[in-house]
Order: structure tokens, then C-alpha cells, then sequence
């Protein structure tokens, strides 16, 4: 089983939420791998995202991380490569077929894939200008979309899910990445919105993961990955 992770935006709580499914699809007794196609913003020497999820969960035997290509500058990955090497940087970026073969070989001995995009929907992975959306096409995977529970996120997860579904994505999941300690009016009203959207697009509801998960302790991340223990398609003849 794969399934796709994207969000509404940058900084919107995807590796938080990528860690909570893994433990979520690890507590079920999954062989799980998270695979990130283009991991930008971080040097050779860095823990990237993946790294992370690794961390919050303790590193367990029954999971592998890979990514598929690292680039320095964080930016989009075609132009965080055209800043890290010019156009031939951008020529040597690995296509849509690798990285569906590179996904196709990690499902092929574990029980769930999730594939970690970069930004959102529609920023650009490979040279020709393919995306998470393309990857979750490629693999028949379903989408969970990750979102922000400020002002503005109506639009921005409307948006994205109407994106998703023009170009014949399958629905998954939908995850607010971050909640405040402290919720504002705004913030309520919000989170009624957004289950209500989730429930017209055919998406589940995964509600709202605190925020703080990246410095928490592997109790906590598996603790507020109960919560997304429904949202996990189920295994093939599972």
C-alpha cells in the first residue's frame, strides 16, 4: 500500500504528520518505508526529513527511509537545483519513471509506502515538471493533504483538494499538521470548516496533531498517531 503526503503549503506540518502515519501503519504491524522524492534545504552532512521521522520514531527495525535526490538551496527542487549547479543540475535531476521504480521496489517488501512530496500539490520534482500528484497518478496511491488551521487555509485546502481531484487523484486523508496549544476563535472555526470540506471531497478525517511534535518524545508522536490509525488505507488483502 502507498499512499502520497502533500501539503496545503510549506511549513504546514507534512514530516509530522508522515511520522505520525508510519507510526500509526507500524503500531498495526506494517513493514513500513518513507520515501521522499526531493529533500531541498539541507546539506550533505544534514538529517533530512526522512531522518526525521526516523528519529521521532525511535528507528525501529521494521522501517526504512530513503530519499531520492538532496539539494542544498531551499527552494522548489528544479530551482534549488538550477541555483546548486545551472541547468545541467536541472538535466540531471532523476524523471517520474525513477522515482515510480524506486517506490515500486521499497512497496515490494514492505506493507505501506509513504511518499513525502515537497511544499505542495503542484511544485515541480523532476525536470518535466512532474509532482506528488503525479506520483500518487502513478502509483494508483490515495492522497493525504496536510494543512494549516490559521486564517487563509479555507482557500489554500480548497484549492488543493479541487486540484487533486481535476486531475483524477485518489482521496485519502485529511490531516491538520499543527495545532495550537492556545486555539483562537479562528482557529475553531477553522477545524469545523475543514472537517466539513474533508467530508465533501470524500476525504477522511484525520483531525488536528498538536503542535511541538518535532522535539517530542517517540511516547508522544505515537501517542497522537492513535488518532490516524483510521485514516491508513487498508493493507492489500488486509
Amino acid at each position: 500500500m502507498v499512499l502520497c503526503v502533500t501539503g496545503t503549503d510549506t511549513d504546514v506540518g507534512k514530516t509530522m504528520a508522515t511520522a505520525c502515519l508510519a507510526a500509526a501503519a507500524l503500531a498495526r504491524g506494517d513493514r513500513v518505508a518513507v520515501y521522499k522524492p526531493a529533500q531541498t534545504g539541507v546539506g550533505p552532512a544534514g538529517a533530512g526529513d526522512v531522518e526525521t521521522v526516523a528519529r521521532l520514531l525511535g528507528r525501529p527495525d521494521r522501517l526504512t527511509v530513503a530519499e531520492g535526490v538532496r539539494l542544498g538551496p531551499a527552494m522548489a527542487p528544479v530551482d534549488a537545483a538550477l541555483e546548486a549547479g545551472g541547468a545541467a543540475a536541472v538535466d540531471a535531476l532523476p524523471g517520474l519513471e525513477w522515482h515510480l521504480e524506486r517506490i515500486a521496489a521499497l512497496a515490494g517488501d514492505r506493507d505501506t509506502v509513504l511518499v513525502e512530496g515537497a511544499g505542495g500539490l503542484l511544485v515541480q520534482l523532476t525536470p518535466d515538471g512532474a509532482t506528488i500528484a503525479d506520483i500518487a497518478l502513478g502509483t494508483g496511491a490515495p492522497l493525504a493533504v496536510i494543512t494549516r488551521p490559521d486564517l487563509g487555509t479555507l482557500n489554500h485546502t480548497g484549492l488543493t483538494l479541487e486540484a487533486a481531484a481535476r486531475r483524477g487523484v485518489r482521496p485519502g486523508a485529511l490531516i491538520v499538521g499543527s495545532w495550537p496549544v492556545e486555539p483562537t476563535g479562528v482557529h475553531r472555526a477553522n477545524l469545523g470548516r475543514l472537517r466539513d470540506t474533508a467530508e465533501d471531497h470524500g476525504y477522511a478525517w484525520g483531525g488536528a496533531l498538536p503542535e511541538g511534535l518535532a522535539s517530542a518524545t517517540e511516547e508522544v508522536v505515537s501517542g497522537a498517531a492513535t488518532a490516524l490509525a483510521g485514516v491508513l488505507p487498508p493493507r492489500p488483502g488486509g
